[in-house]
């Protein structure tokens, strides 16, 4: 069995909070373009968004962290994975918003179980069974 990776349990962490950031992410944008368009502030919009998809962007690259990082462990990279795509989703647009929220979901299942990969498995199997 291999070791638990930190980098995976706090990226699951980090995905967990992009999942409450992306949830938002429409209510606190379209507050802020109703705020500019009624005159109350300028380019607060702009400021906004720019936030969650920098949010959106650090979660790719742990994710893309998470996946080498598993990979070089033997642990399932199904969560890293899954974490980028739905990184990436919100990343490009907003609009993908309830898809990434799923995959994050999902994603922090698998990074926070963190089983062995099968080939991983199937080695230690064998090499258990020619000691």
């Amino acid at each position: 069995m291999p070791k638990k990776l930190k980098i995976n349990t706090w990226t699951a962490i980090f995905n967990i909070i992009n999942c409450v950031l992306f949830a938002i992410s429409w209510f606190v944008i379209f507050g802020t373009a109703f705020s500019d368009a009624a005159g109350a502030t300028s380019g607060a919009t702009d400021g906004t968004a720019t936030f969650f998809y920098v949010m959106a962007w650090v979660g790719v690259i742990l994710n893309a962290i998470c996946i080498f990082q598993s990979h070089k462990h033997g642990i399932k990279m199904t969560g890293g994975i899954l974490g980028t795509i739905g990184s990436v989703c919100f990343g490009f647009t907003a609009m993908l918003a309830f898809p990434a929220i799923v995959l994050l979901i999902i994603s922090c299942v698998f990074l926070f179980q963190q089983h062995a990969a099968k080939n991983n498995a199937n080695n230690n199997n064998n090499s258990a069974a020619q000691q």
